[in-house]
């Protein structure tokens, strides 16, 4: 269900009812892209069920789901047109269109194309569990999660939202994970890593399907190099690549995970995954801040702890957590 995790923590008195951000969400509700739209993005149903409500609480986890439609219109097909265009005011006029007549030109050529173009469709998962003020977005990238923060700000009213980081880098973390072989209790590291030097030369060596409890990769953290990506695995269960910026990439649910789940109908299933899903995903997180030193403090920010579900009509997201182990886990 999740393949990245970008996470956030959001701000203090943010109260709304279910049917609050339904109405939210609402308003900006997906519409294909127009003829001569290059882009257009919208909130759709998080089941991928036309008509189906904008919002999915499941085991009081938010579930949104933002789409995205853009036409493909390559730069190489516009300068093509731009060109042929010239090419006839010249012939016509005999004189070369100037720089303002080449910009008002590749508007023009990119306003004849678009209607020709096809369209590409992308989604965004947005994951909220408002009893521990945390926000997670499957975005592959932190300028399109900047994106959809800056959208979710805008949609959502009184949301505010910052960044979790941890009180130690986890640059710093992963190089000393590599150097003794210790990893966070719970964690294991696997066969991929990213090290960079932070010199000049910004060189770059990377390890894919290989061994790295050696001494050539502890040789690259002692001359300097920084560890940007990691590999790892969470009580076999679990597996991720854990970035610099402290991003979760190329998370796995390994089969052990999804073993015995009564797969049912379309509704069923998407009922049982998003609620596996962020059930280990709600013991992940706080374990991984947990080994890169905790969170660091920002305006006053509550410790990360175990991830639980609220009342499910009205998303308190100032009622205390629950504590680890006092409801069994919902895939048991």
């Amino acid at each position: 269900m999740f393949k990245n995790l970008t996470i956030y923590r959001v701000g203090p008195g943010w109260q709304p009812t279910q049917d609050e951000v339904e109405a939210a969400l609402t308003k900006g509700q997906f519409l294909p892209c127009g003829a001569t739209e290059a882009l257009s993005l919208g909130w759709v149903p998080p089941r991928g069920i036309e008509h189906a409500p904008l919002i999915e609480v499941i085991d009081g986890h938010l579930h949104l789901r933002l789409q995205i439609e853009q036409r493909v219109l390559p730069g190489s097909v516009v300068k093509e047109r731009v060109d042929e265009i010239a090419a006839q005011i010249e012939e016509q006029t005999g004189r070369k269109p100037g720089k303002k007549a080449l910009k008002d030109l590749k508007e023009q050529a990119t306003h004849e194309l678009l209607p020709l173009c096809f369209k590409k469709r992308s989604s965004i998962r947005i994951w909220i569990a408002p009893a521990e003020r945390l926000l997670m977005i499957d975005a592959s990238s932190s300028s399109r999660a900047e994106e959809v923060v800056s959208l979710l700000i805008k949609t959502l009213d009184g949301l505010a939202l910052h960044l979790v980081q941890s009180a130690e880098t986890p640059a710093a973390c992963m190089a000393a994970w590599l150097m003794d072989g210790v990893p966070p209790a719970g964690f294991t590291i696997d066969r991929e890593c990213e090290l960079k030097s932070e010199d000049e030369m910004k060189s770059v060596v990377r390890y894919a399907r290989h061994a790295l409890d050696i001494d050539e990769v502890r040789q690259h953290l002692t001359s300097g190099k920084r560890p940007t990506r990691l590999a790892m695995t969470y009580q076999d269960r679990v597996s991720f690549l854990l970035t610099d910026t402290l991003q979760l990439k190329k998370i796995s649910f390994l089969d052990v995970v999804f073993e015995g789940r009564d797969k049912g109908d379309k509704d069923e299933a998407f009922d049982a995954d998003a609620a596996i899903a962020t059930g280990e995903l709600s013991q992940l997180i706080p374990a991984l801040i947990e080994g890169l030193g905790g969170e660091h403090d920002f305006l006053g920010s509550m410790p990360v702890s175990e991830l639980v579900a609220p009342d499910k009509d009205v998303l308190d997201l100032d009622q205390p957590a629950t504590q680890i182990g006092a409801e069994p886990a919902p895939w048991e």
